[in-house]
């Protein structure tokens, strides 16, 4: 499943595997099945996508400063990913984090998303331990990290997570990316 958006988009979204009835069907990452339902909303509300989201690729919805992607690159058996299958599709994840220009945020939606950017940034996960709304600003000046539990059907059904809590999330986020642009504006006007 290939990925969403800019490449040079400051926010990047780290899903889990492609869902076999939504983006393995549709061709586009969280179309067509349940976590779109979620994400697709709570990034047009603030400032991420525009258009409608409809859960089809032909929908018109475009990322704005934001692009999405897969630990996993295809439909993992049972839905669960084996470990040799997360191993594997890391060099499918190591591009999205470390080419230029790198994201400013990465969201990471799920512990195995948490773990496999853990691991291709080269971090130990127990160092950055996993947990719903968890921050981590790396000492090299790399990504903020940004954790999120997945916004699937199961962790909505059984009150993991809420919509509200999902929405507080990536609030955080569009505030520290618009407190980060007032910044670099600030700066530029002082150089002058």
């Amino acid at each position: 499943m290939p990925s969403f958006g800019d490449p040079a988009a400051r926010l990047l979204v780290v899903g889990l595997a492609p869902g076999l009835a939504g983006a393995n069907r549709t061709g586009r990452p969280f179309t067509g099945d349940y976590a779109g339902e979620i994400l697709y909303p709570t990034l047009l509300r603030f400032g991420f996508a525009r258009g409608t989201y409809a859960a089809r690729p032909d929908d018109g919805l475009e990322l704005v400063d934001c692009r999405i992607t897969n630990a996993v690159r295809c439909v993992p058996p049972q839905n669960r990913p084996t470990a040799a299958e997360i191993r594997t599709c890391r060099r499918f994840l190591a591009p999205e984090l470390e080419a230029p220009p790198r994201p400013v945020v990465v969201l990471l939606l799920g512990r195995i998303a948490h773990d496999s950017v853990m691991r291709v940034l080269g971090l130990s996960p127990r160092a950055f331990p996993f947990r719903h709304g968890a921050v981590h600003d790396l000492p090299d000046g790399g990504p903020r990290l940004v954790a999120s539990y997945h916004c699937s059907r199961y962790n909505i059904q059984t009150g993991t997570l809420t919509a509200a809590m999902f929405a507080e999330v990536v609030a955080g986020i569009r505030d520290f990316l618009d407190t980060a642009d007032i910044a670099r504006r600030r700066a530029a006007v002082g150089r002058r």
